[in-house]
């Protein structure tokens, strides 16, 4: 799913961002707030970067057996017109 790492960082850019003095009071709040996070991330209908690649090479592939098709197409209309114009 996510990248646990990046949500680590994420998790500790927040963090840091808290002021000092709230930071001491809130021991953990790195955790909790990556506890958060990931909670509310997994709610969300996400896909890996991996799994947004994979399926951006499918659809190029798809598209160019679309478009082969396509001049197929036009090919065969093109001979079937010619065999069946009078003389």
């Amino acid at each position: 799913m996510l990248d646990p790492k990046k949500l680590e960082d994420l998790a500790k850019q927040i963090a840091d961002a808290v002021p000092p003095g709230v930071r001491n009071m809130a021991e953990g709040a790195e955790g909790k707030i990556k506890q958060i996070l990931q909670s509310q991330l997994s709610k969300l209908d996400l896909v890996t970067r991996e799994e947004f690649d994979i399926q951006s090479q499918v659809l190029i592939r798809t598209r160019e057996k679309l478009d082969a098709m396509e001049a197929r197409i036009v090919q065969l209309e093109a001979k079937a017109a010619e065999t069946t114009k009078p003389e």
